[in-house]
């Protein structure tokens, strides 16, 4: 596989052209935001952590018979995934309060919801990226009925699966965000699923194995990150 000229870079991630026009490659960096880009840092190794989670995580769901952009992982830091048409849309699944949820309900983080909430958020970094509902979807023409029908069972059974998969490891899956792209007619789950954008909680401590930890300063980033890798590798055999 050739890598090319680069396509994309955003906050955490380049993406690559490649000689097969269907696939790009994925590159994680170290580089840390919060707040909108407010916030700015790095956190050592932090690309290569979510890499490695990432891709254990996508290939869990593919065996799950999910649909994913993800080909394979390259190398530490690298992953080939299908070239989709990302959807300006952030879907966020819920299970417990936290976070933007706990400010705007004003209710203590970590309450358990009767059943988990989906959020869908307009992907536009210069706007906050705020909060949206499906009129909105349908008005601007952000995605069709049924698409959002699509991404919102697809959704949930990610959700479902993850969640019951994490508890497995003794890590409460709080909430995270999820991110479609439409590929040859399909819809695919893209992006990356990592602690930059879950918030997972140890399931007996509560301590925090998140970008939370970074955006609250409260320390041992690296650590979180490499805890979380830890556990999922003593779970499917990867190497740690």
């Amino acid at each position: 596989m050739e890598k090319r000229e680069k396509l994309y870079e955003g906050k955490a991630k380049i993406l690559y052209l490649t000689d097969d026009p269907e696939l790009v490659i994925q590159y994680f960096k170290d580089d840390a935001t919060a707040f909108n880009a407010q916030k700015k840092g790095s956190i050592h190794q932090k690309g290569i952590y979510n890499n490695r989670i990432s891709s254990q995580l996508f290939q869990l769901l593919e065996k799950q018979g999910m649909a994913t952009h993800f080909v394979e992982q390259m190398n530490d830091r690298e992953m080939l995934v299908k070239k989709v048409d990302i959807m300006p849309i952030e879907v966020v699944a819920r299970n417990r309060v936290a976070g933007s949820l706990a400010k705007r309900m004003g209710l203590a983080e970590g309450i358990t919801l009767a059943h988990p909430i989906l959020e869908f958020y307009y992907k536009r970094d210069d706007l906050g990226d705020p909060m949206i509902n499906e009129d909105h979807i349908a008005v601007f023409e952000l995605a069709n009925k049924e698409e959002v029908a699509g991404i919102k069972k697809a959704a949930l059974a990610v959700n479902e699966f993850l969640r019951d998969w994490f508890a497995e490891i003794n890590i409460s899956l709080v909430d995270f965000k999820l991110e479609y792209g439409r590929y040859g007619g399909q819809i695919l789950l893209a992006d990356e699923i990592t602690p930059d954008g879950c918030r997972l909680w140890d399931m007996q401590t509560e301590e925090k194995l998140d970008k939370d930890r970074f955006r609250r300063d409260l320390g041992k980033i690296e650590e979180a990150y490499r805890e979380v890798y830890k556990r999922i590798c003593q779970k499917t055999g990867c190497i740690n």
